[in-house]
């Protein structure tokens, strides 16, 4: 793939910041946009050697995706060929108290961005999650799985996938979907379950864990999952998903335990979150077969990194 002008919506995101550093390191030209809501941080791709790329040439912009004309000016004035959209609403628990920003950013800026790529004839990768898939006991989800999704947050994730499955059968532009299970590493926002353990811990205050803490999830560290959605963007075929895993299913308990004894923190059990899923698991053998990705990152290296930065 020619070294592209690639748009990265959620850019100051955790999971879009390590993208567009990846990318920046690979030789692209990442154009960032992000809201910058309460999740978001520009340090994170402050100081480093990538930030020339994104700063000289005014390729940051703070914007919203639902805003049509100001994105499409942003295509133009770029000659953006890919959108690759992080941009999203992604706490489960702010979705069941304020479901109504996750529908605004979640399915109304993705439509909003299938629009200007089927208008100005360019590309996009949407990321997705396995919890649109729902919960399950036993095996994993493959690609083809129908879709479950218990929460507003997956359900306007689940939204945007179809949308954009349909866009393609439509109009046959190229569109590819990941999903990832749950990611962690350096810089995550303290409101996610290990971020926030960590968090307290520097706090003095005891791991807060739902329910009984048997809940069951696969974590992914995310420079690991950046670099598989890299080659679903260089490599992956249009019109198809791609599950993207870190091979770590742990229960909540298990993760709790190991962040407990690293940080002499005692762990708490409070009531569990409604609609709670049981277990996450994909199956992602599809890209591995097809593209040569897996993960390479133990659990144990990615969480001493991530406890490494946060304690500095």
């Amino acid at each position: 793939m020619d070294k592209a002008n690639i748009l990265v919506t959620g850019g100051l995101g955790f999971i879009g910041s390590w993208y567009v550093k990846l990318l920046a390191r690979e030789g692209y030209c990442p154009v960032v946009l992000d809201k910058y809501t309460y999740a978001a941080d520009i340090n994170r791709i402050k100081g480093n050697d990538y930030e020339d790329k994104i700063y000289i040439g005014d390729r940051l912009y703070i914007a919203d995706i639902c805003d049509r004309e100001l994105v499409e000016s942003i295509i133009q004035k770029q000659d953006i060929n890919i959108i690759v959209n992080f941009a999203a609403e992604t706490h489960v628990d702010r979705a069941i108290t304020d479901s109504l920003k996750f529908i605004h950013s979640n399915i109304r800026g993705v439509h909003v961005l299938l629009e200007l790529v089927r208008k100005n004839d360019l590309k996009m990768v949407q990321i997705s999650t396995d919890e649109v898939y729902g919960s399950i006991i036993k095996r994993s989800f493959q690609e083809t799985d129908r879709l479950n999704p218990s929460n507003p947050y997956s359900a306007s994730k689940a939204s945007a996938d179809l949308l954009a499955l349909s866009y393609y059968k439509t109009y046959g532009f190229p569109v590819i979907i990941t999903r990832s299970s749950n990611n962690y590493g350096p810089g995550q926002f303290p409101e996610k379950f290990i971020p926030k353990m960590i968090q307290d811990a520097k706090m003095g205050k005891p791991l807060s864990v739902y329910g009984n803490g048997e809940n069951v999830r696969d974590w992914l560290y995310v420079k690991d999952n950046c670099e598989a959605i890299r080659l679903v963007m260089e490599r992956g075929s249009s019109g198809e998903i791609y599950n993207i895993g870190g091979c770590n299913e742990m229960t909540n308990n298990q993760v709790a335990k190991i962040i407990s004894e690293k940080l002499n923190s005692p762990i708490v059990y409070v009531k569990d979150r409604q609609g709670h899923d049981f277990r996450y698991s994909i199956d992602c053998s599809k890209i591995q077969r097809e593209l040569g990705w897996k993960p390479i990152t133990p659990f144990e290296k990615g969480i001493d990194e991530t406890i490494q930065v946060a304690i500095q």
